[in-house]
Parts: structure tokens; sequence; C-alpha cells
């Protein structure tokens, strides 16, 4: 114990002189920014797309503007399959060894995100530290250390194809950690590594049982599955019986405030949650307050932002800006170029800035993600936050949703459909429905306009899905673990219609 406490002590002292660091980019974030887009231009100017673009003579933020397109997956495709197949100085110098198979929420086709040796040691791996940097600054009372970190990662199957890798972004971090994060993490390297998520979960339960765990990191869906099979194995009421000692769960990926509450429940003891915001493509923003709902938009990882207003998205002269002309309280389609050799990348994450000094973010949606069949311009944003009204005024705790909406004919007029899976129901549904309505009218004057005496809009349809409809479903999709998520709202009934069925199906 002696040791271990000592361990704690000497690398607290040395992840704080980030701090330094971090405090600094907040400072001068537009420099900070310039650099990091010069830097790679600089890097990047002999490679094929360098040279297509004229990366070289580039000498101004407007040249970059001007010479470079914003590009979707689909749009820089072809060279990341020839990276794929081997080839070098395609879009980022030198032979890309690894890359993030990733599908995304929910296309089908999968998606190979390229990660360079700069994206993951000064992207990637760099966050990992400045999360934990972060937290020990604002705890320092703290014990991590002292205990384990309980990380829960996706699939790690990694194949080897035209001398390349390619695997879930969380297999391809676990195998290049340093070995001190290594001693201090659970379940082990091969466990998290293994790649079928049921006897995954099985393995991870029996491993972690019987650790001492002062911290988490993980999806909190997953997360919440992984917790409740450890208090069933345990035969534990909550986790404070099984790890005294936790204090912190670090969690990303969706939305934390339909799971809040039941966290508090599932722990039995106050314990901190900080939120994350990474991708395959990148890693983008840490919690960096106590407490706090939004995010420190994350400077010098070698990525550089832009920002496209949502109402400009998918116009053919859209108006895109630096972080020197971004406002609060808008939604913006988030573009990046990365030190993994995407440039002017269109991600599909949708960004509302809280604050320019410094620069902070939270995550509103998904530019594909969202219900506008009607001009209501529903963005997962305004779900959230009136689901977590409707659920604190009725009792209710939802586990799983996905809407979609019901398009007008001859004889009905449009409205939106649901389906909630709750882990405890609310009181009466009706109720639910109603609050969940009006406080969606009450922050989203759209949506209000479209449900004001029906003109457009009848109100909501709701359907309560039968217990781990969402999980067979996901099953059902070969999509189970990790960072896998149930696409939250559509714009077509792609999902909702299958999910339907589904329901109906499950006695």
């Amino acid at each position: 114990m002696a040791t271990k406490i000592l361990f704690n002590s000497v690398v607290n002292w040395f992840i704080k002189q980030r701090i330094d660091q971090i405090e600094n980019f907040k400072k001068h974030p537009l420099d900070t920014q310039n650099n990091v887009l010069f830097s790679q231009l600089m890097y990047a100017e002999n490679t094929e797309y360098g040279k297509i673009h004229g990366f070289s003579s580039i000498s101004n933020y407007e040249d970059f503007k001007t010479r470079v397109p914003i590009v979707t997956y689909e749009d820089f495709e072809p060279y990341i399959e020839r990276a794929r197949e081997g080839e070098k100085d395609v879009f980022w110098p030198g032979a890309i060894k690894q890359f993030a198979k990733s599908s995304g929420t929910t296309n089908a086709k999968s998606k190979f995100i390229p990660i360079s040796d700069e994206c993951l040691d000064e992207c990637h791996l760099k966050a990992g530290k400045d999360m934990v940097s972060i937290y020990v600054n604002n705890h320092p009372e703290n014990q991590l250390f002292v205990h384990k970190n309980l990380r829960l990662g996706g699939s790690a199957e990694n194949y080897a194809q035209f001398n390349t890798k390619f695997g879930d972004l969380s297999a391809i971090i676990i195998e290049n950690l340093p070995f001190w994060v290594e001693i201090t993490t659970t379940p082990s390297k091969k466990v998290s590594l293994m790649s079928e998520w049921e006897t995954k979960l099985l393995a991870i339960v029996d491993e972690v049982k019987n650790e001492e765990v002062s911290s988490l990191t993980g999806v909190p869906s997953w997360m919440m599955v992984l917790l409740q099979n450890v208090l069933r194995e345990t035969g534990k009421k909550n986790v404070s019986e099984l790890w005294p000692n936790l204090e912190v769960f670090f969690h990303g990926g969706i939305s934390f405030k339909p799971y809040r509450d039941q966290y508090k429940k599932l722990m039995g003891k106050h314990v901190n949650y900080y939120e994350i915001y990474n991708a395959s493509e990148g890693f983008f923003g840490i919690q960096d307050r106590a407490g706090a709902e939004d995010m420190l938009l994350m400077l010098d990882y070698g990525i550089f932002y832009e920002f496209m207003p949502m109402e400009d998205f998918g116009k053919e002269n859209p108006r895109v800006f630096t972080l020197k002309d971004v406002e609060i309280n808008t939604n913006y389609a988030l573009i990046i170029t990365t030190n993994g050799g995407l440039w002017r990348y269109l991600i599909g994450d949708t960004v509302i800035f809280t604050s320019v000094e410094p620069f902070r973010i939270k995550v509103s949606g998904r530019t594909k993600h969202y219900i506008n069949a009607f001009g209501e311009e529903l963005m997962i944003d305004n779900v959230e936050n009136a689901l977590a009204e409707a659920c604190k005024q009725t009792n209710a705790a939802v586990l799983e949703y996905t809407g979609a909406p019901i398009f007008m004919n001859d004889k009905e007029k449009g409205a939106h459909e649901w389906i909630f899976e709750f882990s405890q129901a609310p009181e009466n549904l009706e109720e639910f429905s109603t609050i969940f309505d009006n406080h969606l009218q009450c922050i989203n004057s759209d949506y209000e306009a479209k449900r004001y005496k029906n003109i457009t809009l009848n109100k909501p349809v709701i359907h309560v899905a039968k217990h781990n409809l969402f999980y067979q479903w996901l099953q059902s999709q070969g999509k189970l673990g990790g960072q896998n998520k149930v696409p939250r709202l559509s714009n077509d009934r792609e999902y909702l219609n299958p999910i339907l069925k589904l329901n109906q199906s499950l006695h």
C-alpha cells in the first residue's frame, strides 16, 4: 500500500504540470489554433493531397478555406482506401498503419478512420492524460492511483490487411498504453481486447469483482449494464458496497442526462461525474469544472476547428467560422482538420458554445440525427432537456429511446412518434407525454409554432418498450457493447419501424 501511495503522489505531481499548458491555450486560443493549422499544412505539403490543394503556398486562413474543400467520409474515402492498402504520402506523410473501424451511430457501412502516430500520441493518448490531470487539479485529495480504473472499451478485432490494421479505437488505444497505465487499470488487456460482447462481459465481471476500483471510464449505457451484472454476481446492493473508494466516472459517447438519477441510485454514494467528448476522428473536449454541464474545447491536440451554422447546413455556399467568430447558443456543425490526415472533415456532430472566454461547448446532436420533417428543427439536446423534465415530474427513468416523424397524409396531420424503454415507468404515461411535449415547446420555438393549436403537428405518439428491447435490437444489428449507440432521432422511419416491429414480437 505504501508503494501505491507513493506512486499516486509522484504521478499526481507529474500530470499537474500539464495544467499550465492548458491554461496557456485558454489564454491564447487563436494563436494556438493558428499554429496547429500551419504546422500541419507545412508537415503535409508534399503529400498527394497537399500538392493537389497547394498547401505549400497557403499563407492565411482565407487561402486554406478557398483551396481546401469541406468533405464528408464518402468524399474522402478513396484516399483512405489507398492508405489502407499501404500507399504512402496520400494525405499524411509516410504510411498509416492503423485505422479505427467505426460505423458511427447507425450506418451499416463501416468507416475506417486513419490513426497516424501523431494522432495517437498527440491527441488520443494525450487526452487520456489530460482527463486525469484536470480531475486531479480539481480534486487534490484524490486517490486515483492508489486503486484501479475500470475501463470499458469496444470490440478489439484487429485484422492484418495490406500490412495495415483496423479495429475499434478503444482497442488501438489499449494496445498502445504505457505500462504505468496498464498496471493501474482493470480488466486486463487480454480481457479488454476480447471481441464478442456477451462473452467479454462475463470475463470482465469475473476479473473486476475482486478489484479495488476508484474510477470508471466508458459509455454510460454499457457501463450500467456492466455494473448491474457485477452487483448481481456479488450480491451487493449498490456500487459503494463493492467499491467504497470509487470517486469518479469519466463518461462520453451519449448524453448523461437520462442516466444521471439512475447512476445516483446505482452508486449508493456521492461520485464525481466528468464528461469527455471523443470520437474515432479525434478527442475534442473535456469537462474541466466539477459539476459543469459543458466541456473545455481542447485546442492543442493537433486538431484545427471550423464551425458551420446549422441553418447553412446543406447550402451550396455555407458560412464557415473559426473560433474567432463563433457565438454562444448557436448550433454549429463541426468541421475538423486533424493530425490523422483528415482535411476540413465534416464529422457529423453539432455543438453549441456555452462560453468563448475560454471556449467551452456542449454536444447538441448530429447533423443526421434530428427531426425536421415539418420545419421544427428538433435536436437531441432539446429532447434530452424535455425528457429530463418529464422524468423529474413523473418519477420516471428512461434507459433508451428513439423518435421519428409520422408524415402527413390526406387525412392526418403530422406528429412525432417515440418509443421509450423505462427502468422506472412514469406514474402516469399521459402526464409524462404532456410534460415532454410542453417542455419541447418551451425550449424550441419552431416546434412550438408547429404544435400551436395542432396546426401542423398533432401531440406526440408515445410507446413503452418491453424490457431489453433496445439491447435486443442492437444485438440483431451486431452492435453490442463498446461505443455502439441507439439512434436517438431520425428524420425518417428507418430505425423506428423495425424497433416498433421487434417490440411487438417480444413477450
